[in-house]
């Protein structure tokens, strides 16, 4: 019933955004004298405001088309290179790209927000190799007769995109799949599976969630399953081609997210207000910008966010060695030649200082020399993978690590 009132609601503020729109236009239109009053540009750029917070979103481009490396401009390939019904691999490449260049993987999170949110984080990584990304699909557009999606679909779905890719991949996990990214090369060093990752880089990732914890650990460990179950889980409706699916629908997951920091938020909206009355064009897009990628959601499938919420943040079964796939635990100790770089950032407040870096510990048959903890000065969640210390600081910390721990390139799996 939840799911069929936002719609109904979604359709309204359709409305409402396109007479607001038409109405700011007139606002400020230079043939129009009450745009020459204190009054016109006032409320045209008040609604102006509402209608980019309020108008309906979908799923939004990488858009990457050049990079910039060394002073020269090289223009970027994408391709979607593997299609499976909850996911696509992506991959970007460039012509100034060495025959000889590193793949690596970038697995992005399945967390309400759609693989674009990883854009600077493949943008910068494509300096210097082939890069690839799991462009995960809005769970209410997949019918039902492509079965479900859960963990162990995940990890599996991480394992075939390694193979696809070939020997040698590198493997960088942000956020969430820390934790499938981790089990699948687990699952994979004791398959000697010759596609296992050369290097796996976590960043900001659950690995152990005792460690740190935050108001995301809080609010996970404080309800019930039930609660979960009864209040977050609804079913897709029609007209969407998963409808009947349960879900956790992605306009709940962004009122989570806006309310962890609903003050800045709002500070934001003004200070777009204020730069559209000033005519600070440049700055009103670079706020619009940022508020396009994170008001776009998806939904997720009510098991992988029902056992992602029972293993990772209640039961912590991957640090306790109790986590399984395909009904065999996942021994992290099989890990012996993957080599581990975990970022944190030192004011991430989703996930806490520490939570990452357990995988450390988590490792017996690695030795030291492929181990490596970096904890990021001055930087939230997000910077670890957006932003300006993101590519002037970490992604060269990421790319030494990669050049430090490049495995001989074998033939790859067919």
């Amino acid at each position: 019933m939840l799911y069929q009132l936002y719609e109904i609601q979604r359709a309204w503020r359709a409305n409402a955004t396109a007479v607001a729109s038409v109405t700011a236009e007139w606002l400020g239109n230079p043939s129009n004298p009450m745009g020459y009053t204190g009054f016109g540009p006032t409320v045209s750029s008040a609604l102006e405001v509402f209608a980019h917070a309020a108008e309906p979103r979908g799923k939004p481009a990488f858009g990457i088309e050049t990079v910039e490396v060394d002073g020269k401009t090289h223009t970027v390939t994408e391709a979607d290179v593997l299609h499976k019904p909850f996911g696509t691999l992506k991959r970007f490449t460039h012509d100034g790209l060495p025959k000889d260049a590193p793949k690596l993987l970038i697995v992005a999170p399945m967390s309400g927000h759609y693989a674009t949110l990883l854009r600077g984080t493949v943008e910068r990584m494509l300096h210097g190799a082939e890069t690839y990304i799991t462009d995960w699909a809005d769970a209410k557009l997949v019918p039902l007769k492509d079965g479900k999606f859960d963990l162990d679909d995940y990890i599996d779905y991480v394992i075939e995109f390694l193979e696809h890719i070939g020997p040698g991949t590198h493997m960088v996990a942000v956020c969430q799949p820390s934790v499938p990214a981790f089990a699948a090369t687990a699952v994979m060093a004791e398959e000697d599976n010759p596609c296992r990752p050369a290097t796996l880089t976590m960043m900001g990732g659950p690995i152990d969630t005792r460690e740190g914890p935050t108001e995301v650990n809080e609010m996970a460990v404080s309800r019930p399953m039930h609660w979960f179950k009864q209040y977050l889980i609804q079913t897709v409706p029609m007209p969407y081609a998963g409808a009947g699916r349960r879900v956790y629908p992605g306009f709940l997951q962004l009122s989570g997210f806006m309310s962890m920091n609903l003050g800045n938020h709002i500070m934001s909206q003004y200070a777009l207000f204020k730069h559209l009355v000033a005519g600070d064009g440049e700055s009103a897009d670079a706020t619009k910008t940022f508020y396009d990628e994170y008001l776009s959601v998806c939904d997720m499938t009510a098991e992988f966010y029902l056992q992602t919420v029972n293993a990772v943040f209640k039961e912590y079964l991957l640090p306790r060695g109790l986590l399984t796939h395909r009904g065999k635990k996942v021994d992290l100790g099989k890990i012996h030649d993957t080599a581990i770089l975990c970022v944190e950032g030192e004011r991430d407040d989703i996930s806490g200082v520490g939570q990452t870096k357990a995988a450390i510990e988590l490792t017996p048959g690695l030795p030291d020399s492929k181990k490596k903890y970096h904890l990021h000065p001055g930087v939230g969640h997000y910077g670890i993978f957006n932003g300006s210390k993101w590519r002037g600081q970490i992604a060269p910390v990421v790319e030494q690590w990669m050049a430090d721990h490049a495995r001989g390139r074998l033939k790859a799996v067919a």
